[in-house]
């Protein structure tokens, strides 16, 4: 018997965090039983490409969707749909753009389809026009994601979330269905054998390593995060910042770096697949976003066993174990420098957390199962 086939929708197959998210489940789900193929919004290669179709999926690519004129994308997926009516469940993953694909689902028919939150905007205020130019980006993309969002309920048949801020965000008081952002907690717990090879290996074996992993994008807030580490030079001289990803703004942020003169102390080593050896060698993680959903990121860095330090916009759900600690991104760049070097005075031993994300729900192989039936339960022939 074939396997049921779930049409997963995405903007396109980096290494983001509901990327890596939903690559956690594929790997881990029985795909004799449940196929992902994927329906993206970028023509150019990316990084899970090969693995999907290794792993036996598809993969559909389409023009990024406009907004402002989305007709030419409806013919286009109406010409998708006649072609491959095998879909009975459509998951999309495009948080307020999702309503452009499930609109055409529902005119198709498509019994199940799903809407998944992944991330949670704070309310847009006045005082943010005026401030740093990312924060204005920033404030013009919540405007137009806050008129899309009124439509996703419209044509969904289920509502998925990350967790309970990101559902509520784009759905309101409708109630919808909590998707845990798991992961493989084996290779993420903390070894110190790995540490010490991956410190030997970047020659980072006598530096304070902190680590950051995310898109180069205004939403991630790098240029905080160098004006923090800057800060954090003067206090410890031996420290590094490892950058993990990439994005448009890598340049702007690379020339930043120079800038401040933090360059030298700064490891730019974009898009990598060893991030459960490259989470080891972190002492210290900080992700000062200005929004998220929750972060898988954060999960991970968590189950590595290191320090946390993260913006007091992401939802205290992801907080996990006591290692990691919320601050604002009002407080200047010198006290979130004092608040590091406090929690590694407080704590600086890593330690194994895999226990406790695993009773915290967090572990992939029992949310795979939960997703798998889920989908045969929803699947009509």
């Amino acid at each position: 018997m074939e396997p049921i086939r779930i049409l997963q929708v995405f903007t396109i197959m980096n290494r983001g965090g509901a990327e890596s998210m939903i690559m956690n489940y594929y790997r881990a789900i029985d795909r004799t039983k449940v196929q992902f193929d994927f329906l993206v919004h970028r023509k150019e290669p990316a990084a899970f490409d090969d693995e999907i179709i290794q792993l036996g999926g598809r993969i559909f690519k389409f023009e990024a969707i406009n907004p402002l004129c989305p007709q030419p994308y409806y013919k286009q997926l109406r010409t998708f749909f006649k072609a491959h009516n095998q879909y009975t469940i459509i998951h999309s993953h495009l948080n307020t753009f999702s309503s452009f694909p499930l609109k055409i689902a529902q005119e198709f028919n498509i019994p199940c389809r799903i809407a998944h939150a992944h991330i949670a905007i704070d309310s847009v205020s006045w005082s943010s026009l005026f401030r740093s130019k990312e924060q204005l980006k920033e404030t013009f993309k919540k405007l137009i994601k806050l008129q899309l969002k009124k439509r996703v309920k419209t044509h969904a048949t289920h509502l998925f979330s990350c967790g309970y801020k990101a559902g509520q965000w784009l759905f309101g008081e409708t109630p919808f269905k909590t998707m845990n952002n798991a992961i493989p907690t084996d290779i993420f717990k903390y070894n110190p054998v790995v540490e010490d090879q991956y410190k030997k290996k970047f020659k980072l074996e006598d530096a304070l390593v902190l680590g950051h992993i995310g898109r180069f994008v205004s939403q991630k807030n790098h240029g905080f995060l160098l004006k923090i580490f800057a800060a954090l030079l003067k206090k410890q001289p031996q420290a590094v910042l490892v950058l993990i990803g990439d994005g448009p703004l890598k340049n702007d942020i690379e020339q930043e770096a120079k800038t401040l003169g933090v360059y030298a102390n700064i490891r730019f080593l974009g898009v990598r697949t060893d991030i459960p050896q490259l989470c080891q060698m972190m002492d210290v993680f900080v992700f000062p976003s200005f929004y998220e959903g929750l972060p898988v990121t954060l999960i991970e860095a968590q189950a590595s066993g290191m320090s946390v330090l993260a913006s007091n916009t992401i939802t205290n759900e992801v907080k996990i174990t006591d290692a990691l600690q919320f601050m604002s991104i009002e407080n200047t760049p010198e006290s979130w420098a004092e608040k590091i070097m406090e929690m590694l005075n407080k704590r600086p031993i890593k330690r194994n957390t895999k226990e406790i994300i695993m009773e915290s729900g967090y572990d992939i192989i029992s949310n795979t199962e939960t997703l798998k039936t889920f989908y045969l339960n929803n699947i009509t022939h």
